[in-house]
């Protein structure tokens, strides 16, 4: 699967997120305040992993669907990778 540009700055953003944090925790800041950037990186990582499941969704129930092909497993698959992901 080919990523996007998007994809790839979404994962970019992220990446200064952890080192943000990194910096909070070598200035010791305040354990309420490491804690919430963690969890907006969190969140945000959880947001990357849905457009990259519903992107790559989207392109293999097409292409089963120009083959003719059943859909189901690929939807399926695409459940489980999120379940997996939480």
């Amino acid at each position: 699967m080919e990523y996007s540009d998007q994809i790839k700055n979404r994962l970019k953003r992220i990446e200064g997120q952890v080192r943000g944090v990194l910096k909070m925790m070598e200035e010791e800041k305040d354990c309420r305040d490491i804690v919430s950037q963690m969890s907006a990186v969190r969140n945000a990582l959880d947001r990357t992993i849905g457009v990259v499941v519903s992107q790559n969704l989207e392109r293999c129930i097409r292409e089963q669907i120009s083959r003719g092909e059943d859909t189901d497993g690929a939807v399926a698959e695409a459940v489980e990778l999120l379940v997996k992901s939480r």
